[in-house]
Protein backbone atom coordinates (compact mmCIF):
# COMPACT_ATOMS: atom_id res chain seq x y z
CA UNK A 1 0.00 0.00 0.00
CA UNK A 2 2.79 2.41 0.88
CA UNK A 3 4.60 1.53 -2.36
CA UNK A 4 1.50 2.29 -4.43
CA UNK A 5 1.09 5.66 -2.72
CA UNK A 6 4.78 6.47 -3.23
CA UNK A 7 4.60 5.44 -6.89
CA UNK A 8 1.47 7.59 -7.41
CA UNK A 9 3.23 10.57 -5.80
CA UNK A 10 6.29 10.14 -8.05
CA UNK A 11 4.11 9.92 -11.18
CA UNK A 12 2.17 13.06 -10.20
CA UNK A 13 5.41 14.92 -9.45
CA UNK A 14 6.88 13.95 -12.84
CA UNK A 15 3.74 15.01 -14.72
CA UNK A 16 3.62 18.30 -12.80
CA UNK A 17 7.29 18.98 -13.57
CA UNK A 18 6.76 18.24 -17.28
CA UNK A 19 3.72 20.54 -17.44
CA UNK A 20 5.45 23.36 -15.54
CA UNK A 21 8.67 23.11 -17.58
CA UNK A 22 6.76 23.53 -20.84
CA UNK A 23 4.37 26.22 -19.59
CA UNK A 24 1.36 24.01 -20.31
CA UNK A 25 -1.90 23.73 -18.41
CA UNK A 26 -3.84 20.70 -17.34
CA UNK A 27 -7.51 20.39 -18.42
CA UNK A 28 -9.76 22.44 -16.16
CA UNK A 29 -6.97 24.73 -14.99
CA UNK A 30 -6.35 28.32 -15.96
CA UNK A 31 -2.69 29.11 -16.55
CA UNK A 32 -1.16 32.43 -15.59
CA UNK A 33 -0.67 35.04 -18.29
CA UNK A 34 3.08 34.48 -18.20
CA UNK A 35 2.60 30.72 -18.49
CA UNK A 36 0.24 31.18 -21.41
CA UNK A 37 2.55 33.55 -23.24
CA UNK A 38 5.43 31.08 -22.96
CA UNK A 39 2.99 28.29 -23.91
CA UNK A 40 2.04 30.18 -27.08
CA UNK A 41 5.67 30.83 -27.95
CA UNK A 42 6.59 27.18 -27.35
CA UNK A 43 3.55 25.95 -29.29
CA UNK A 44 4.47 28.14 -32.25
CA UNK A 45 8.14 27.14 -32.13
CA UNK A 46 7.26 23.42 -31.86
CA UNK A 47 4.33 23.54 -34.33
CA UNK A 48 1.89 22.25 -31.71
CA UNK A 49 -1.88 22.45 -31.89
CA UNK A 50 -4.95 21.54 -29.85
CA UNK A 51 -3.76 23.39 -26.75
CA UNK A 52 -6.26 25.08 -24.44
CA UNK A 53 -4.80 28.51 -23.63
CA UNK A 54 -5.70 31.65 -21.76
CA UNK A 55 -4.13 35.06 -22.18
CA UNK A 56 -4.52 38.62 -23.31
CA UNK A 57 -3.38 40.70 -26.24
CA UNK A 58 -3.80 43.97 -28.09
CA UNK A 59 -5.79 44.16 -31.31
CA UNK A 60 -3.45 45.06 -34.18
CA UNK A 61 -5.80 44.43 -37.06
CA UNK A 62 -9.50 43.77 -37.61
CA UNK A 63 -10.26 41.46 -40.52
CA UNK A 64 -13.48 40.95 -42.46
CA UNK A 65 -15.83 38.33 -41.06
CA UNK A 66 -15.48 34.82 -42.47
CA UNK A 67 -18.96 34.04 -43.82
CA UNK A 68 -18.23 30.59 -45.32
CA UNK A 69 -19.95 27.93 -43.20
CA UNK A 70 -20.15 29.02 -39.58
CA UNK A 71 -19.64 32.76 -39.39
CA UNK A 72 -16.54 34.02 -37.55
CA UNK A 73 -15.43 37.46 -36.39
CA UNK A 74 -11.70 37.65 -37.08
CA UNK A 75 -8.95 39.87 -35.73
CA UNK A 76 -5.23 39.77 -34.97
CA UNK A 77 -3.88 40.05 -31.42
CA UNK A 78 -0.30 40.84 -30.46
CA UNK A 79 0.26 38.64 -27.43
CA UNK A 80 3.92 38.66 -26.44
CA UNK A 81 7.39 39.39 -27.74
CA UNK A 82 5.95 40.35 -31.11
CA UNK A 83 4.01 37.11 -31.61
CA UNK A 84 0.61 37.58 -33.14
CA UNK A 85 -2.34 35.20 -33.27
CA UNK A 86 -5.50 35.23 -35.33
CA UNK A 87 -8.66 35.04 -33.25
CA UNK A 88 -11.53 33.30 -35.07
CA UNK A 89 -14.62 33.86 -32.88
CA UNK A 90 -17.75 31.93 -33.95
CA UNK A 91 -20.56 34.49 -34.09
CA UNK A 92 -23.18 31.85 -34.87
CA UNK A 93 -22.65 30.45 -31.34
CA UNK A 94 -21.57 33.56 -29.37
CA UNK A 95 -22.19 37.29 -29.62
CA UNK A 96 -19.90 39.44 -31.76
CA UNK A 97 -17.57 41.77 -29.87
CA UNK A 98 -19.27 45.07 -30.59
CA UNK A 99 -17.19 48.21 -31.00
CA UNK A 100 -13.87 46.36 -31.29
CA UNK A 101 -11.05 48.67 -32.40
CA UNK A 102 -7.34 48.49 -33.13
CA UNK A 103 -5.45 49.06 -29.87
CA UNK A 104 -8.14 47.45 -27.68
CA UNK A 105 -7.15 44.81 -25.16
CA UNK A 106 -8.88 41.42 -25.44
CA UNK A 107 -8.52 38.52 -23.01
CA UNK A 108 -9.14 35.02 -24.33
CA UNK A 109 -9.64 31.42 -23.38
CA UNK A 110 -9.70 29.04 -26.32
CA UNK A 111 -7.88 26.43 -28.34
CA UNK A 112 -4.57 27.22 -30.05
CA UNK A 113 -3.87 25.84 -33.53
CA UNK A 114 -0.43 26.29 -35.10
CA UNK A 115 0.13 28.02 -38.42
CA UNK A 116 3.18 29.73 -39.91
CA UNK A 117 1.85 33.21 -39.10
CA UNK A 118 1.72 32.77 -35.31
CA UNK A 119 -1.30 30.56 -34.82
CA UNK A 120 -5.04 30.74 -34.42
CA UNK A 121 -7.17 30.92 -31.28
CA UNK A 122 -10.62 29.41 -31.78
CA UNK A 123 -13.29 27.69 -29.66
CA UNK A 124 -13.77 31.06 -27.91
CA UNK A 125 -17.40 30.17 -27.22
CA UNK A 126 -19.51 27.54 -25.49
CA UNK A 127 -20.05 24.15 -27.11
CA UNK A 128 -23.80 23.62 -27.50
CA UNK A 129 -23.18 19.85 -27.64
CA UNK A 130 -21.06 19.81 -24.49
CA UNK A 131 -18.14 17.90 -26.05
CA UNK A 132 -15.49 20.64 -26.05
CA UNK A 133 -14.22 22.89 -23.28
CA UNK A 134 -16.10 26.18 -23.46
CA UNK A 135 -14.04 29.25 -24.26
CA UNK A 136 -14.59 33.01 -24.07
CA UNK A 137 -13.37 36.46 -24.99
CA UNK A 138 -13.37 39.47 -22.64
CA UNK A 139 -13.45 43.02 -23.91
CA UNK A 140 -14.10 46.18 -21.85
CA UNK A 141 -15.58 44.26 -18.93
CA UNK A 142 -17.94 42.10 -21.00
CA UNK A 143 -17.57 38.36 -21.57
CA UNK A 144 -18.48 36.87 -24.94
CA UNK A 145 -19.13 33.12 -24.93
Amino acid sequence: MKRAALLAFVVVALVYGYVEERGLSLPGTAPSSQGTQSTLQAAYRNRQSDLQVQGEGVVTRILPDDLDGSRHQKFILKVDAGQTVLVAHNIDLAPRISGLKTGDSVAFYGEYEWNDRGGVIHWTHHDPNGYHVGGWLKHKGRTYQ
